[in-house]
């Protein structure tokens, strides 16, 4: 009888631990589970959200900024004038006149010459004759712009306020050439840096 107590014994313990190496195994791969559809799932939940939600966004965003520019003025009063850097004929908007700068490529102070910034203006004034004073100092206000933009530096330029900065500036050496207040609003219509 001692001897089949020790044979069932031994039975017994030659069973337990076959099922514990058998879970052992399989609570491995369980484990590791989350880990693999996480690895999986996320690059393309990423692509998904950046394709379907932060793209459009992005696009909603600047079209409504850039056509305000160009378009605000167009839509109420009639179009005349020579075209603006966008080849649109120049808008008049209830007294507001619009001239455009085109291209004014200078290089980045700082940069030995290696960078440039590449930008266009509109200039927009209420007199009448607004149009004819900008185009007949048209070579001064370019050199103007070229002497403002040619002072800034790539740190200037990297300001979150950069534009506001340079839309000022050349507001006021404008306005100060042309003696007065004849230049009411420069919308920046291109500004890149290369």
């Amino acid at each position: 009888m001692a001897d089949r107590t020790a044979e069932a014994s031994r039975t017994s313990s030659d069973i337990v631990p076959a099922p514990n190496a058998a879970s052992a195994g399989a609570g491995g791969i369980k484990a590791w589970l989350p880990l693999i559809v996480t690895a999986l799932v996320m690059p393309a939940m990423a692509i998904a959200t950046t394709k379907f939600i932060l793209l459009p966004k992005l696009q909603q965003s600047a079209a409504p900024s850039t056509e305000g520019a160009h378009e605000g003025g167009k839509e109420e009063g009639k179009s005349e004038g020579k075209p603006d850097a966008h080849g649109k004929p120049g808008a008049s908007t209830k007294g507001k006149f619009n001239v455009a700068l085109s291209k004014i490529i200078v290089n980045v102070s700082g940069t030995m010459g290696t960078r440039y910034l590449m930008t266009s203006v509109t200039l927009t004034g209420n007199s009448p004759d607004f149009k004819n004073k900008i185009e007949d100092n048209k070579d001064q206000l370019l050199d103007l712009a070229s002497g403002t933009l040619s002072s800034k530096t790539i740190a200037d330029l990297a300001n979150p306020g950069a534009r506001n900065q340079i839309r000022t500036e050349l507001m006021a050496v404008f306005n100060n050439a042309m003696g007065g207040n004849v230049i009411q609003e420069i919308f920046i219509t291109e500004l890149a840096i290369q």
